[in-house]
């Protein structure tokens, strides 16, 4: 009688087992076309967040790799999974311009006596569902990986080595090449002037113009950063990613030493706004660490030789 009473518990959780989102999943995501070149490979680590879920975002397509954390919610009675605000590379990039499509991942778990599956879609929000199509996929659960210990190592690896990185001096991801000009925003002016301006640092070049890149610091959590210089805004709600922003700097010569401020649109994930700013005068590279709350701008103060 124990026995009987001992396997239906070990078949029970079994089953709990397998009709469970949590855990590790791999496979294959596809676009609708006739090329093989819109194969994506994928990986979704998952574990409960509270009353939702958050994980990691795996894939691999043509040459590039992303790792992303990804938050939602799982419906336990209906099996649907929903993710939301993933940027998927769109099918028809190419090497040296990759753009993303804002998309939400949107999948139904299904369970039978071999193996279980996440089967749902990537789709576009609808003001880009006409560039963006729809990327279907299919994963199974692989149920060794899908232990506690197991997720919570891929969690941990996920943090130290995918997403806190120092980008070398060749990098050659640009995100965007910004033009320096006034831009007019009464309200971050205003607020720019209330907060208090910290100087964290102060730099000599010898150039009358910099080349100045800004990347995220960390793990990419949504900071969204304005750029004042001497005090004036020309770079506006610009999204720190692990691509850089680049700024070509005239310096003001009638000026004894010009600055250049980071202010703080939001906090992002993981407080404060932290970014790595290079500053390149042709010459030397200086590598900066600026973080900017919603109470302190940082500011660089910068002499000419």
């Amino acid at each position: 009688m124990k026995k009987i009473a001992l396997l239906i518990s070990l078949l029970t959780c079994l089953y709990s087992n397998s009709q469970s989102v949590f855990g590790y999943w791999y496979g294959n995501a596809n676009v609708k076309t006739n090329s093989s070149a819109s194969n994506y490979m994928v990986e979704l680590v998952l574990q409960p967040d509270k009353s939702n879920v958050k994980g990691v975002l795996n894939y691999f397509f043509k040459n590039t790799y992303r790792s992303l954390q990804v938050n939602g919610y799982y419906n336990a009675a209906t099996r649907q999974l929903s993710l939301y605000n993933i940027p998927v590379t769109y099918y028809g990039s190419i090497s040296s311009m990759e753009v993303d499509c804002k998309m939400n991942l949107a999948a139904t778990l299904r369970v039978s006596q071999i193996g279980s599956n996440l089967v749902g879609s990537f789709i576009a929000d609808p003001e880009y569902k006409n560039m963006c199509p729809q990327v279907n996929f299919d994963l199974v659960k692989n149920a060794d990986l899908s232990k506690t210990d197991s997720v919570l190592k891929a969690i941990s690896q996920y943090k130290e080595e995918f997403q806190v990185w120092k980008p070398t001096a060749t990098d050659t991801l640009v995100a965007a090449e910004v033009q320096p000009r006034k831009v007019i925003n009464y309200p971050v002016e205003k607020e720019f002037a209330e907060r208090e301006n910290v100087v964290i640092n102060e730099i000599e070049v010898e150039s009358d113009s910099l080349l100045i890149s800004i990347y995220d610091n960390g793990e990419i959590d949504g900071d969204i950063i304005s750029i004042f210089f001497n005090k004036k805004l020309i770079v506006f709600n610009q999204k720190l990613t692990h691509k850089s922003i680049r700024i070509n700097f005239p310096l003001d010569k009638s000026l004894t030493e010009n600055e250049i401020s980071m202010f703080a649109e939001n906090l992002g994930l993981i407080p404060p706004n932290t970014a790595l700013m290079i500053i390149d005068d042709g010459k030397t590279k200086h590598e900066l660490k600026v973080s900017s709350s919603l109470e302190k701008t940082a500011t660089i103060r910068i002499k000419r030789k």
